[in-house]
């Protein structure tokens, strides 16, 4: 009874107006309704739910979600998971939003073609949020104003291709030191560790061309070379506060925050130290030579003649520095290793290779740009390396800017998407023998990795396409030619089968070094 006469004066106060309820009828109001409201908004969301087309997905986990399916190489394991359940599929990865992983050139098309905008937003993780100053690079700054102008200025001022000629005294004196440290070894008949030896090659040319200072110049653990490998492997690093929002505390409890803001500031340090050089040495006359100008320079003289459509400050600034080396020294080291042991491997596509670098150079003692033009046959072999050994398998990851479809699906606002070049470069309805190495394959082929063929795209493709191309491409042409015209090489211990040499891979690199024994080749 004394139920119903709270429910009947419940029910008569319905009508009554907000200002007149006392407290206690208040609360019953809400006591009440509140309970109800919450059952038919969960109701709503099961329903909408249902309403949406989501793609396939694969079964998940409580808390984790799929992330135990990516297993210790993601890029094979999410090919694996999309011959089962298709080219597009979304997963749950942790307490994360949701993720999209494109495998199909038809899907990556479009996207690209039909959903490019929505799809060129870039997810902040920890580590680039810090190494980035906020993600104020080109690479990882939000899809907007300030990342079209920063692009423009990449593209047309550093990245340009009479800029990348520009370089060109830079390329050839630093190849010209690693042909002469290969050249001692081969007195001796000792083993290179090749993959050591392109690591500094690569820095260093990319350093010079950066700040205008070699990458291993400076004593001790300030050396660029050193900080920036160690960024590297800090940016690619699992942290706990990008998996699981609420468990960010792990990361510094675990030391993983320390380590990134110790690295990050003695990189900052630098850069402070070689902007604030750069800015005394502007007007002088060695240096308003276009060859002579490396990025630091050309972006404080732009910023000097207020060519600028921004307004860039110097954290603005070290954020695409920094954009500029990490990209241009690991991706181009990389790509030089798997194409030296894929030649090792193949001993018949060596030879082709190095009868073709040596016709071209016909006993000359150097080469220059006319040279590596007539290299079809080297660049066949860059272009299969490409193929087969993405640098980023899954290159970098997008994120949607607002709901959208694609490929018939509902896409969700905010998901983060993964494009799987790696499955897309081996897939067999688009390349024959997918799984092989084979340069031949590429002899008079109209398709490129400039992000134009969808079949080919080490390198992304559309807006958030790498601008860089051009310029880590002529590093990798440069160098490899050299050492395959100056150097014969093999396995160490005269091992005959090279079909052996250890081709482990740990996410996109080699997972051994490349030890090679080479033997000087006399013109």
């Amino acid at each position: 009874m004394a139920l119903q006469s709270v429910l009947k004066q419940f029910l008569s106060q319905l009508v009554t107006p907000v200002e007149l309820l006392d407290y206690n009828t208040l609360f019953l109001c809400l006591l009440f309704v509140l309970p109800l409201v919450l059952l038919l908004f969960k109701q709503y969301l099961l329903k909408s739910e249902k309403l949406i087309n989501l793609p396939p997905s694969p079964p998940k986990l409580p808390i984790i979600g799929n992330l135990h399916q990516l297993g210790t190489l993601p890029h094979r394991s999410l090919r694996a998971l999309a011959d089962k359940y298709g080219p597009l599929m979304l997963l749950r990865l942790g307490g994360s939003s949701s993720t999209l992983v494109v495998s199909s050139a038809e899907m990556a098309s479009d996207l690209v073609k039909t959903h490019d905008i929505v799809f060129s937003n870039r997810p902040k993780t920890t580590a680039t949020n810090i190494f980035l100053y906020g993600c104020r690079d080109v690479a990882f700054a939000p899809y907007g104003e300030y990342w079209r102008h920063a692009r423009k200025i990449c593209v047309l001022e550093l990245l340009s291709m009479k800029r990348v000629q520009s370089f060109t005294y830079v390329r050839e004196e630093e190849v010209e030191i690693l042909l002469n440290k290969i050249r001692l070894s081969c007195f001796d008949g000792g083993i290179v560790d090749l993959t050591v030896m392109l690591e500094a090659v690569v820095n260093t040319v990319v350093a010079r061309c950066v700040l205008g200072r070699k990458a291993e110049e400076e004593n001790g653990p300030g050396k660029f070379g050193v900080l920036s490998r160690r960024a590297t492997l800090l940016m690619t690093a699992i942290c706990f506060g990008d998996v699981f929002p609420s468990l960010a505390w792990l990361d510094v409890v675990t030391g993983y925050i320390g380590r990134i803001n110790t690295t990050f500031k003695a990189i900052d340090a630098l850069f402070d130290q070689v902007i604030e050089e750069h800015r005394t040495s502007i007007g002088d006359d060695v240096d308003d030579q276009f060859d002579k100008k490396d990025f630091v320079h050309i972006l404080l003289q732009l910023q000097k003649d207020g060519m600028f459509e921004i307004d860039l400050t110097q954290n603005d600034i070290k954020a695409i520095l920094m954009d500029m080396f990490v990209a241009g020294t690991d991706t181009t080291s990389t790509t030089l290793e798997w194409s030296m042991a894929e030649l090792v491997r193949h001993p018949n596509i060596m030879k082709k290779a190095q009868e073709e670098v040596r016709s071209v150079m016909k006993n000359k003692l150097k080469m220059d740009m006319n040279d590596m033009n007539e290299m079809n046959y080297l660049k066949c072999v860059i272009k299969e390396t490409l193929r087969l050994h993405p640098p980023i398998p899954l290159l970098l990851p997008r994120e949607t800017s607002t709901i959208t479809k694609l490929g018939g699906y509902d896409i969700p606002e905010k998901t983060r998407v993964f494009v799987n070049a790696w499955a897309i470069q081996r897939d067999p309805k688009l390349w024959d023998r997918p799984e092989e190495f084979i340069p031949e394959r590429h002899v008079n082929n109209p398709i490129d990795y400039k992000g134009l063929d969808f079949h080919l795209i080490p390198f992304g493709v559309g807006r958030r396409g790498c601008p860089g191309i051009s310029f880590g491409v002529a590093t990798v042409e440069y160098t490899l030619a050299n050492i395959l015209y100056w150097f014969d090489w093999k396995l160490p211990g005269g091992a005959i089968d090279n079909d052996k040499l250890d081709m482990t891979e740990v996410y996109g690199t080699k997972k051994f070094p490349l030890r090679l024994v080479p033997a000087l080749y006399s013109p």
